[in-house]
């Protein structure tokens, strides 16, 4: 068993990407497929929506700040979740400044890849949740990745700065993982009540043809408060728009990825 790694990553926050990263791992769990759920985003957004105090470093441990360092092994740093077959590598806001000192560091550009290396026979899937931002860490997670996941909002300037992290995308396949490829595109905080959400929706598809995903994410009470409990939106209320959406979607990813 080697981990199919997918990053999930949007340049523009707010978009329903760590929402995303914890669903789909929280789904493909379910599905019995061993799954680690990689926070790399120093907002650290899916420790917490977990239910993982971020701030207490004597009951947190090792975190992705010392794995990124080479102070702990990625081992250290991983935890299991009150999910069966679902853990986590959390990450506190100490992982911006450790991307300020490796900067000058070698080997700068591959440290996730070589820590999850570490790992992958332990998991069918990896999933990395990422900055919104091109960043030394975005560009970590893309490197140790063997897929891209792209969630678009269908709002107003959705597609705004999605080339540019196409292009980004395109070089580091040229330059370091020629192997990375692009999952799909999930339309996210879709609202059919809206025009505005199917004309974006048909903009995506549009550009992306069949790389866009059948499943959209609904705008969804439910899946905005799940986060605030520490819970999947599964584990919140699983008869809930949000949460139906999340598994479609997910079979959909384990279709993709066979």
């Amino acid at each position: 068993m080697s981990a199919k790694v997918i990053c999930v990553t949007n340049q523009k926050g707010g978009v329903g990407k760590t929402t995303t990263a914890v669903n789909l791992s929280y789904y493909l769990a379910k599905d019995k497929k061993k799954t680690l759920l990689v926070d790399f985003d120093p907002q650290g957004n899916a420790t917490s929506g977990l239910g993982i105090e971020k701030t207490d470093k004597d009951t947190l441990g090792a975190t992705m700040t010392e794995v990124i360092l080479g102070a702990a092994g990625m081992t250290e740093a991983i935890r299991p979740t009150k999910y069966k077959n679902f853990d986590l590598a959390p990450a506190t806001p100490e992982l911006a400044n450790a991307e300020v000192e490796i900067t000058s560091q070698q080997k700068k550009f591959v440290r996730l890849r070589d820590a999850i290396r570490t790992i992958a026979e332990n998991y069918d899937y990896v999933i990395i949740d990422l900055p919104p931002s091109l960043s030394l860490l975005t560009v970590n997670g893309m490197i140790a990745s063997n897929y891209l996941l792209l969630p678009v909002q269908t709002e107003f300037y959705a597609l705004e700065g999605v080339a540019q992290l196409l292009e980004s995308m395109k070089l580091v396949m040229k330059q370091a993982n020629p192997h990375l490829k692009l999952l799909g595109v999930l339309a996210t905080m879709y609202d059919k009540r809206t025009s505005l959400s199917s004309q974006v929706y048909d903009e995506i598809k549009k550009y992306f043809k069949q790389l866009t995903f059948s499943t959209t994410i609904p705008r969804n009470v439910r899946v905005a408060e799940a986060p605030s409990h520490g819970v999947p939106v599964g584990a919140y209320d699983k008869f809930s728009k949000g949460a139906k959406a999340y598994k479609e979607f997910t079979k959909e990813v384990l279709e993709r990825t066979k």
